[in-house]
């Protein structure tokens, strides 16, 4: 994509705000996943908390079948959208959204055994075979970011060593764990033996373990080789059924955030462009993290001798706002500016605070071009509030 002139001539014509995905790119993803799982003789699953947008399904569908939920609407994207019933974890679930989840479901993990022993009777009398787990925290991670480490002391995620019994419950069939966050494969082996050691005895009652996510293997540098080796020797050791279920992996690098500057403003001797986008609604990733993401085009950091702006975002939060990137030239109202990896995390976790205008979502095919699929509205905002 980022070499594609005629892409690139493209956007620049965009006269709105709108997420682009390169669907070669993503091919190439998806197609580095397929081998991975194939080779380890492993299953890799889409979580869609990081990636759902299900207009993509039918490509996701030639490389990898299957896909996570953490909520009954999740579960039912995965029945309705990838024709599969899902892997599904919640915090909690209620007795409301329980029936569907069951109906939209191959997998349920559970986060207690309260929970768990609420709502096993009801999958035990289910027609069909649905698989029980327990998701359990090894209190060991790697992520430095407390808002993405399910483990930190007193999270609400998982079952910890001390609170598990001996012998699992009767119909526990699987074990869960997530602690990774965009992590390396090294990181994965640091975590597993944690769990080697914590749990041990739970690994041999069972039949698989989900993994979770954080995988990035699509990322530049990763050791996809020595993931391999590592799942290999795991299941070879334990004999489990292995399932892996990254979300940002899927998009990773994959598309665009297309905005453009409305104008310019100077304080204290710095300049703002105020752009057609929010960080706060569309890229919330960027403050929660917090990270600086990258701008076609621009040096990624302040450049003696070169024009200098600040990203300011149009909704009327005063943090909604990110610098500062150097350009080669002076920038002008009406510019576009065009943030890289706006894919995965992005797209699912937008808002319309403030009523601030969604960006469109579209496809960049080399052979078809670009296809925008789906335009925002006031009834989209309106709808939401009554």
């Amino acid at each position: 994509m980022y070499n594609n002139s005629t892409f690139n001539s493209q956007l620049s014509t965009l006269n709105f705000p709108c997420y682009v995905i390169d669907e070669q790119l993503f091919r190439n993803n998806l197609s580095l996943i397929k081998s991975v799982k194939e080779r380890a003789g492993i299953n890799i699953i889409l979580a869609f908390k990081a990636f759902s947008m299900w207009k993509t399904f039918s490509i996701v569908k030639e490389y990898i079948p299957y896909s996570t939920a953490s909520s009954i609407y999740e579960a039912r994207l995965a029945y309705e959208e990838m024709g599969s019933r899902a892997h599904t974890y919640s915090p909690a679930y209620t007795a409301a959204d329980f029936p569907t989840i069951l109906e939209c479901s191959s997998h349920i993990t559970f986060n207690s055994f309260s929970q768990f022993e609420r709502f096993y009777p009801m999958m035990k009398s289910f027609g069909r075979k649905v698989s029980a787990g327990i998701r359990i925290n090894p209190e060991f991670s790697v992520v430095e970011t407390d808002l993405y480490n399910p483990s930190v002391p007193g999270s609400r995620m998982g079952v910890v060593a001390d609170q598990m019994p001996d012998t699992l419950p009767e119909g526990v069939e699987g074990i869960h764990f997530h602690t990774l966050c965009e992590s390396s494969s090294y990181d994965l082996e640091k975590v597993l033996r944690h769990i080697e050691t914590q749990f041990g005895k739970h690994l041999r009652q069972v039949k698989w373990i989900n993994m979770g996510g954080g995988h990035l293997m699509t990322r530049k540098g990763y050791d996809v080789e020595h993931l391999i080796a590592t799942l290999k020797q795991f299941k070879a050791k334990w004999n489990l059924d292995i399932i892996l279920e990254p979300g940002s992996a899927f998009a990773w690098d994959t598309g665009v955030l297309v905005s453009h500057i409305v104008d310019i403003v100077e304080n204290g001797g710095i300049r703002t462009a105020i752009l057609d986008v929010s960080f706060t609604a569309h890229m919330p990733d960027c403050l929660e993290m917090p990270y600086k993401p990258r701008i076609r085009g621009a040096y990624h950091e302040p450049a003696d001798g070169k024009p200098t702006y600040r990203m300011g975002g149009n909704s009327c939060l005063s943090g909604d706002f990110i610098g500062d990137w150097s350009f080669d030239r002076e920038l002008e109202t009406g510019d576009a500016i065009i943030f890289e990896d706006m894919i995965h995390y992005t797209t699912v976790k937008t808002n319309m605070f403030n009523g601030v205008p969604h960006p469109s979502l579209a496809i960049w095919n080399n052979a078809t071009g670009l296809n925008v699929f789906r335009k925002f509205g006031y009834e989209d905002y309106k709808g939401r509030m009554s």
